[in-house]
């Protein structure tokens, strides 16, 4: 497969250094900098699918009429974490 270019980007002195000192060992400045595109393509299709997800599901809720009141979500939000920190404190005694 024949590869191609990203157009080259000038950035401050300062941007560099501050990548370079966070690379691994091993790492070049060109693989930090695909690994960030791909890594900012992952999270913006994410994004997209989650609003896509949620654009649906307001679409369904107003159809069907079937709605949640936000203070129930917002309580059974509550208890998992209530529940969650019980789990996390229990572990930090044994």
């Amino acid at each position: 497969m024949k590869t191609a270019n990203f157009p080259s980007v000038r950035v401050e002195p300062e941007l560099r250094a501050a990548a370079e000192d966070v690379l691994q060992d091993g790492e070049s400045l060109s693989n930090f900098v695909e690994q960030a595109i791909r890594d900012n393509i992952a999270r913006r299709l994410n994004q997209r699918e989650f609003v896509a997800r949620g654009l649906a599901s307001r679409a369904e809720a107003k159809e069907s009429g079937d709605y949640v009141e936000a203070d129930d979500v917002l309580a059974a939000l509550q208890v998992r974490l209530d529940e969650a920190k019980a789990r996390a404190r229990a572990k930090q005694k044994r």
